[in-house]
């Protein structure tokens, strides 16, 4: 009992020991970081201003005894590599994270003692590597001085005799400013695992990648997918890197490497071989990108694709290594088992080479090109030298390809099926120079190019496109576009011309310049506005617009017998138009329409996201009650025009923005109109203001005005059209008008009558005919001014001539008066019929003569404003 206890007590006390050691241990694991971080991070600290002559920045570095028990592990978040002169501004190296794993012993190191590291792991990083135009490299960043070789270990606070590494996500950036050359290696997986410790070592390595390689400019591969798993041989102190057990990938092509590279003083020394290990034709296939490959398992494939090549040389800053690649294959064809056709009589021989060693030297030959599908045989062959000064490309095609046919051969994904029937039979050799400088002399081209049968639809198009025929003709110095013929819709379009830049417009992203003659028997402006879907929150709507490409600087000599334009024809129209930078400049436009003519110069420019317009429009014997009945826009600027009959001569000066439709939208023009009448007359039963005018003045009426080479000034702008006064005659009555309207149909106009007294009745003339000649050489006519406010569909009409008559009379009698005193008092009692004094006389003659002035009044206005019109023409 006894020995049991004791037993039963050591056990408890080992118990004890052994949660106390595992709580130490547990605090020692968490406490410890804490303690040795500041040493780590100044042993960082220190290495870096110790050896680099580039400003290193992180945010925090931490040490951890957990993440890779029992090594510690330092991480150092947002680590920046920042160059200095005379690469300020560029960061050699970023990353999210850098982390070093090392042996817990390495923590109780002092500072200034070297650390030995396990292996280190950066994730979500970017390397920039860049030449400048002198050649220096902002990679090398390492201080340098007299002492540098003996100094150099004890400057350091790690040695790298590292197990493994890892990099996750990183982006690797080459730039030669000197070649304009740029590689990319995006989305950088890669691991290594050997023992650095040693100078001579196996290293095991996995690593993904996609390439992108550009040469001044122009882009030879895409985000191609690369993969190598590799045993490589490295001898640290030759700096020699040899191939050993591998197997790489360019997308799914298989590719196995002999031989080494090594860093040597002039740069990288170069002696590899490389193969495909098999022969199948579904190597050539497997070097598309996956999403065009299609399902490679199965294809059904005869024939051989094989691809060699020897990397042979010294890449420096004069040479590159020499090449000598091939690519071949001798009656292939393959077949996709989902797919109705093959692709017969597949032979291909093409190298690329260099012999010198010179960048320069590069040229690719395809010596063979052709296939057959159905009874369709394309072939071509040619060659491209001076790749990297002046590239000189020499192609020759010949052949027949059914575009049908490539959707039933090839799993090609199509918005729109292809239909059509393409012959070539040209040869073309130029040189780039040639190109960029525009000296198409020393461009020569043979042959033809034709396309039948040709349908497209496509989003930026509005309803399918149908070319009937087209044929392209090369020759020595031009390319000439013989023929195109195509409908859509209802329009039809026939073309012809040549093309300026077609190479630069092909290979340099240039714009296609030309000078084609345009012609059509029917062209409708909407079938050529494509249709936009835009969806606002659960509410699609549907617009039509036309974009001018951008691509385009032409000139077209265009003539058509129908053009249909907001649903306006137009007819034998011809002119000038010049496409250029999303805009069309047209020049001596002209066209029939509503009985007339008329002929257009201006701008219409389609760049941004509004299209604008800025147009000079001359207008000859217009029918006016069509065309301002049915344009809009002329419309809102004379609302009245609509109630003439006749012609009209006009010039137009209008500018403002276009809507999706290509119509003015009339909130935003500005501009005027001159218009000149011909041979007209007012309908005034067609206009609501008229009839107004006409009920409220006796003495005109509106349907006998005459209007002919009236002349009316219309300045418009914001939504407001200001109209200069001008004059008309009505028999002997003269007329001004002048004043205001909106295109929302409100209006304020002053009109001013200048009536003669003897449309004012009897009464006004009687009282006129007892005053002298002197008397009356003032008061022949009366002003009479008139206002018309309101709108058009609800005018509002009122005048002075109330007043104006009271003071005519008023005037008249006073006349009269005075005219009577100075006769005498005889006279006086002769006219008013008085036999009374003097005194007497005077008196009641001034009292009777107020009472007549009233009632003369009344009688003027009555015979002015009665009820039943006088005809004036007879007085």
């Amino acid at each position: 009992m006894k020995k049991e206890k004791q037993q039963k007590s050591l056990t408890k006390r080992i118990l004890k020991w052994s949660i106390s050691i595992l709580v130490i241990v547990l605090i020692a694991l968490v406490a410890i970081p804490y303690v040795f971080k500041d040493k780590i991070v100044q042993m960082v600290t220190q290495t870096i201003n110790n050896n680099l002559n580039a400003t290193v920045t992180f945010n925090d570095a931490d040490l951890s005894l957990l993440k890779n028990f029992p090594s510690a592990s330092l991480t150092v978040n947002n680590v920046s590599v920042a160059n200095k002169a005379p690469f300020v501004g560029d960061t050699l190296f970023a990353a999210k994270t850098l982390s070093l794993n090392m042996k817990v012993t390495e923590l109780f190191k002092s500072a200034d003692e070297t650390i030995d590291l396990k292996s280190i792991a950066t994730a979500n990083g970017k390397v920039n590597i860049i030449l400048n135009k002198e050649g220096l490299g902002n990679y090398d960043i390492a201080l340098k001085n007299e002492t540098q070789e003996s100094t150099t270990e004890n400057n350091s606070s790690f040695s790298f005799n590292i197990q493994d590494y890892t990099v996750d996500n990183l982006q690797f950036n080459y730039l030669d400013r000197s070649s304009n050359t740029q590689l990319q290696l995006d989305s950088i997986y890669h691991t290594g695992k050997g023992n650095f410790s040693d100078d001579i070592l196996d290293l095991d390595t996995k690593s993904t990648a996609k390439v992108s390689f550009n040469l001044d400019k122009v882009n030879y591969i895409n985000n191609v997918a690369v993969s190598l798993d590799a045993v490589l041989g490295i001898d640290l102190k030759n700096s020699k890197y040899t191939f050993k057990e591998n197997t790489g990938y360019i997308n799914q092509l298989p590719l196995e490497f002999n031989g080494f590279i090594q860093l040597v003083e002039e740069g990288q020394l170069y002696d590899i071989s490389f193969k495909t290990p098999t022969s199948s034709f579904k190597n050539a296939l497997a070097l598309l990108p996956s999403q065009y490959s299609g399902n490679l398992k199965s294809i059904k494939t005869e024939g051989n694709f094989d691809l060699n090549g020897v990397v042979k040389g010294t890449y420096s800053k004069n040479t590159i290594p020499t090449l000598d690649i091939s690519f071949s294959s001798n009656n292939a064809m393959f077949k996709y088992a989902d797919l109705p056709k093959s692709v017969k009589n597949i032979n291909i021989n093409s190298k690329i080479i260099n012999k010198t060693g010179n960048l320069k030297d590069t040229y690719v030959n395809v010596n063979k090109l052709n296939f057959k599908i159905d009874e369709d045989v394309f072939s071509s062959n040619g060659n491209i030298s001076n790749i990297t000064t002046n590239p000189k490309v020499n192609i020759t095609a010949n052949g027949i390809i059914n575009l049908a046919n490539i959707s039933k051969v090839y799993p090609v994904k199509l918005e729109n099926e292809l239909a059509g029937i393409l012959k070539a039979d040209v040869t073309t050799n130029f040189d780039m120079n040639a190109v960029e400088k525009g000296n198409y002399q020393q461009i020569k081209n043979a042959g033809t190019i034709s396309l039948n049968s040709f349908k497209y639809e496509g989003k930026d198009v509005a309803k399918p496109f149908f070319i009937d025929k087209t044929s392209i003709a090369f020759n020595t110095n031009s390319i000439k576009l013989n023929e195109f013929k195509a409908k859509t819709g209802t329009s039809d379009l026939s073309l012809n011309g040549n093309l300026d830049n077609f190479y630069g417009f092909l290979f340099k992203d240039q714009v296609l310049k030309g000078n084609f003659d345009l012609n059509s028997n029917n062209l409708k402006v909407a079938d050529f506005l494509s249709t936009e879907t835009k969806t606002e929150g659960e509410t699609e709507t549907k617009t039509a617009k036309l974009k001018i490409p951008s691509f385009l600087d032409i000139k077209l000599n265009a003539k058509a017998k129908n053009v249909v334009y907001d649903n306006i024809n137009l007819s034998n129209v011809s002119g000038n138009l010049f496409i250029k930078d999303e805009a069309v400049d047209l020049q001596n436009l002209k066209t029939d329409v509503f009985g007339g003519n008329i002929g257009f110069d201006g701008n219409v420019s389609t760049k941004g996201d509004t299209s604008k317009f800025n147009m000079n429009l001359n207008l000859k014997e217009l029918n006016i009650a069509d065309s301002f009945g049915n344009l809009e826009m002329l419309k809102a600027i004379a609302p009245i025009a609509k109630t003439i009959e006749g012609k009209i001569n006009s010039t137009i000066k209008v500018s403002g923005l276009l809507n999706e439709d290509m119509t003015p939208d009339l909130k935003s023009i500005s501009g005027d109109l001159l218009g000149q009448l011909l041979d007209t007359k007012l309908k005034a039963s067609n206009s609501t203001v008229l009839k107004a005018v006409s009920s409220k003045v006796d003495f005109l009426d509106i349907s006998k005005l005459n209007l002919n080479d009236v002349k009316a000034l219309f300045t418009f702008e914001n939504g407001n059209v200001n109209v200069k006064p001008f004059n008309l005659n009505y028999n002997d009555i003269e007329m001004q008008i002048g004043g205001k309207h909106g295109f929302d149909n409100s209006m304020n106009y002053d009109i001013t009558f200048n009536v003669p007294v003897k449309y004012l009745g009897t009464e006004a003339t009687n009282l006129l005919s007892k005053l002298s000649p002197k008397q009356t050489e003032d008061i022949k006519t009366i002003p009479v001014n008139a206002n018309l406010t309101g709108s058009f569909t609800s005018p509002s009409f009122s005048t002075n001539i109330k007043d104006a008559t009271t003071n005519l009379v008023k005037q008249l009698v006073e006349k009269q008066k005075q005219d009577l005193i100075d006769k005498g008092e005889d006279k006086i009692k002769n006219l008013l019929g008085l036999g009374n004094t003097k005194n007497d006389t005077i008196k009641k003659d001034s009292t009777k003569t107020n009472n007549d002035t009233k009632d003369k009044i009344k009688s003027v206005l009555g015979g002015l404003f009665g009820n039943k019109k006088k005809d004036t023409t007879k007085k």
